[in-house]
């Protein structure tokens, strides 16, 4: 068995038997489940599963709320012996196929607000895994199941799984028990938890392979860097098939004993927004995950309340946050005696009068904490909330990492890099060429440890290019400063990222659009945790002017109308790849000419440089986020429509 996630549960649920692992919040209020209980359940669920020919290495996908019966779900499938396939919420009907295909998960586990969608996606793909509701709605499957068309025999409830397995554990002569202990034991820790679909930057997506190893390494590097955390709460808002929540939640939580309270979902994705600074103020956690958009909100409405009130109590907050900030420095290098006498004062008036109110307010009074995660967290934020009392520690990692590579803690930490590299991780920066860059030089970061994937599912040759020689190659560019921190400083990747950390291939985007028409002759979407996406497009002016005179667009207005009209073509081409909506860039920015070898956005095979090509038309970038720029008919792109027409 050894340092498998079961070994994990196991001791999990002796160490910190009756405390509550998760939690879900009720018309009666929240409702725990205790280690103990999760093991007893997701053992019966494991029963179950084998008594229906279920066997090891099979494949389960789970698309669902965050809740108890998530982790219950997934624990009863390991100790089945079968790997866990999360996915997103977010997906669109036409995105499930392929994951389910590519994955040949057998069993499909879903909650009632996911359940049209999900049966809508399996018999448009003529799928039938048997699907496994979360919630305790018989009547709501019944009805699902009869507007699909989808068979009632392929569609339980978790409730029934539960009790039938159960009882078949407990049955006098039934060898379930030790059928789950033989399975438990011939799990090694080099067997798949899960795999884990991430956003490619080639078409597919592709299926992380995470082993118990990975798992197992990843949540003790966690806890190491944070210090003493055991038997602290925490509201989990981010969902679970996000690589940060599912390792620093579901499993950190066995290691140390946490309370994994679930953002109420009941009313679906609105719901949750709406429950999130609700259930704050009701748990009170001890801290939080998070994702800059998140508490960019959260600061907007601090701010915005303070602001309300005017007079002297937004004058000594705003003093009091810039005194903070004072005081703080870089967080690593603490202020000198002078800087302590000018800003001391003030920082702890607005401290007593001020902050510790506003903080109780928004997070509780327990919150020692945040932890950023999914996106790069500006150093305004970091400043601000350390100033104001509740520290975002911001991190870095990647789910072919399981995720955690380096964090800031309470222990050591640094505001505008992502922290100290985890004890087990070998942490290189490397040149192109290989070599390691010294102190201060940007490269590729490049890493080992027991955390590195195993590969990608069934894609041995993007497998081989991730990993050479057993060191992961992330395709993200950083350098290691003086101090010993990790600076991050692009994606070569080129996932785009929005505000709440969602990750999409902007090869979708960009192959939807260059599908549909011929007007653009390179197209680059660009997402970097802003509220929507954008794209820079370089112009096939030839073929843009000819489209011109067929259409009879004489003037620079009526040929950047039709620029916009053919760019947005694919929305309503059949052929064209489906976008998801929220991916959907609001404007486009013409760059002019076109991206060249020269200055570098274009490399010796023709490829687009897309690090370089942000670099080189950054101003571009920024102002598609003005009032202006966030529509495609703006000043940038008339000039340089005039400037082809005048040609």
């Amino acid at each position: 068995m050894g340092n498998t996630v079961l070994a994990m549960l196991d001791k999990a649920a002796v160490t910190y038997a009756n405390e509550p692992y998760s939690l879900r919040k009720t018309d009666s209020g929240w409702e725990a489940v205790t280690y103990s209980q999760t093991r007893s359940r997701a053992r019966a669920f494991g029963a179950w599963l084998l008594g229906r020919g279920f066997k090891k290495g099979d494949t389960a996908a789970i698309l669902a709320e965050g809740s108890p019966e998530w982790i219950i779900g997934e624990l009863g499938l390991l100790s089945a012996g079968m790997i866990s396939v999360p996915l997103s919420i977010k997906l669109l009907a036409d995105e499930i196929p392929f994951r389910v295909k590519h994955s040949g998960a057998v069993v499909f586990l879903t909650t009632r607000n996911q359940l049209d969608k999900v049966f809508s996606a399996l018999k448009a793909a003529s799928l039938e895994p048997l699907v496994v509701l979360l919630d305790d709605d018989e009547s709501g499957l019944v009805a699902a199941c009869s507007a699909a068309g989808y068979p009632r025999g392929k569609a339980v409830l978790l409730r029934d799984a539960l009790s039938e397995g159960a009882a078949e554990i407990a049955a006098p002569g039934s060898s379930r028990e030790s059928e789950l202990d033989a399975m438990a034991a011939s799990i090694g820790d080099g067997d798949v938890v899960t795999i884990s679909y991430t956003s490619g930057t080639t078409g597919d997506p592709k299926g992380i392979m995470l082993t118990h190893r990975n798992y197992f390494v990843n949540c003790q590097d966690g806890v190491e860097l944070f210090g003493d955390i055991y038997h602290y709460s925490t509201l989990i808002i981010l969902p679970l098939d996000h690589s940060f929540a599912h390792t620093v939640g579901i499993y950190a939580g066995l290691v140390c004993g946490l309370a994994l309270y679930f953002v109420d979902a009941r009313g679906g994705g609105m719901g949750i927004l709406r429950n999130i600074p609700i259930n704050l103020r009701e748990v009170e956690p001890k801290f939080l995950l998070t994702v800059p958009a998140l508490s960019g909100n959260f600061m907007k409405k601090i701010i915005a309340g303070i602001e309300e009130k005017g007079g002297f109590i937004e004058r000594l907050f705003k003093a009091g946050i810039k005194a903070g900030v004072e005081l703080n420095g870089d967080g690593f290098h603490k202020p000198g005696l002078g800087r302590i006498i000018r800003y001391g004062l003030v920082h702890a008036l607005a401290k007593a009068l001020i902050f510790n109110k506003v903080k109780t307010m928004v997070f509780g009074r327990n919150i020692e904490f945040c932890v950023g995660g999914g996106a790069l967290l500006d150093v305004k934020q970091q400043e601000f909330f350390a100033s104001f009392g509740v520290p975002i520690f911001q991190g870095y990692g990647l789910t072919e990492a399981a995720p955690i590579i380096s964090s800031n803690s309470p222990l050591s930490y640094k505001f505008g890099t992502s922290g100290r590299i985890a004890a087990s991780i070998e942490c290189t920066i490397r040149k192109q060429d290989g070599s390691i860059c010294p102190t201060g030089v940007t490269g590729e970061i490049v890493i080992r440890g027991g955390n590195v994937m195993k590969g990608y599912y069934r894609n041995p040759e993007a497998s081989a290019k991730a990993l050479r020689d057993g060191w992961l190659w992330t395709g993200d560019l950083a350098y290691m400063d003086g101090d010993g921190f990790l600076v991050v400083v692009g994606r070569e990747k080129a996932l785009l990222i929005a505000e709440d950390g969602e990750k999409y291939s902007p090869e979708e985007i960009e192959e939807a659009v260059g599908c549909s028409t011929d007007a653009f002759s390179a197209i680059m979407a660009w997402n970097e945790q802003r509220k929507y996406t954008v794209a820079l497009v370089t112009l096939d002016e030839d073929k843009v002017k000819r489209l011109a005179s067929a259409r009879g667009a004489a003037t620079a207005e009526e040929v950047l109308a039709l620029l916009r009209e053919e760019f947005f073509r694919f929305r309503t081409d059949h052929k064209a790849k489906k976008v998801q909506p929220a991916w959907i860039p609001a404007s486009f920015m013409i760059v002019p000419g076109q991206f060249s070898e020269k200055d570098g956005t274009i490399n010796s095979t023709m490829k687009l440089v897309r690090h370089r090509v942000t670099t080189v038309y950054r101003d571009l970038i920024d102002y598609a986020y003005t009032h202006d720029g966030g529509k495609p008919e703006n000043d940038r792109n008339l000039e340089a429509v005039v400037a082809m027409l005048a040609k």
